[in-house]
């Protein structure tokens, strides 16, 4: 049984900022991509005495198999419906400094917006992971979920 003290859990609807990046890491062979995302959210300012919209700018990594999946079927101003969790790295740049970022670990993501405009694998969800996955470089298989037809 797991211990539920804490939930670490992004849930996002909004549009890609670009089409992913995609790379291997050297070693391992390892897909890697990266986006963004644009949120929106509508808010009354006050010194103009009218609703504004705020855009929110999120940093997304996907892995592996998903990576693969970003690469091949997101493009930019694509909307799109993720859930993952939010992953802090840190790195030193050229002059020795220690810096970090937050960014969102993609783990499950739906394609959205009109049907024509969308290929048959427009969903792709991340298998259940073992008890310890707070590794980002584990190895899980990833399958991609077959679209289905619904009788309704």
């Amino acid at each position: 049984m797991r211990d539920i003290n804490s939930l670490n859990k992004v849930l996002l609807i909004g549009r890609l900022g670009g089409k992913p990046e995609l790379r291997y890491l050297p070693q391992t062979e390892r897909a890697v991509a990266r986006f963004t995302i644009a949120t929106n959210e509508k808010y009354f300012n006050p010194s103009s005495n009218e609703s504004d919209i705020r855009t929110e700018w999120h940093k997304v990594v996907a892995w592996g198999k998903l990576a693969e999946f970003c690469e091949n079927y997101l493009t930019q101003g694509k909307q799109i419906y993720l859930e993952g969790k939010l992953r802090t790295r840190s790195w030193q740049d050229k002059e020795g400094n220690k810096r970090y970022t937050t960014e969102i670990e993609a783990q499950n993501i739906v394609l959205l917006g009109k049907r024509e405009d969308q290929g048959k694998e427009d969903f792709y969800q991340e298998p259940e992971a073992a008890e310890n996955t707070s590794d980002a470089n584990s190895s899980a298989d990833i399958e991609k979920e077959e679209d289905e037809d619904i009788p309704f």
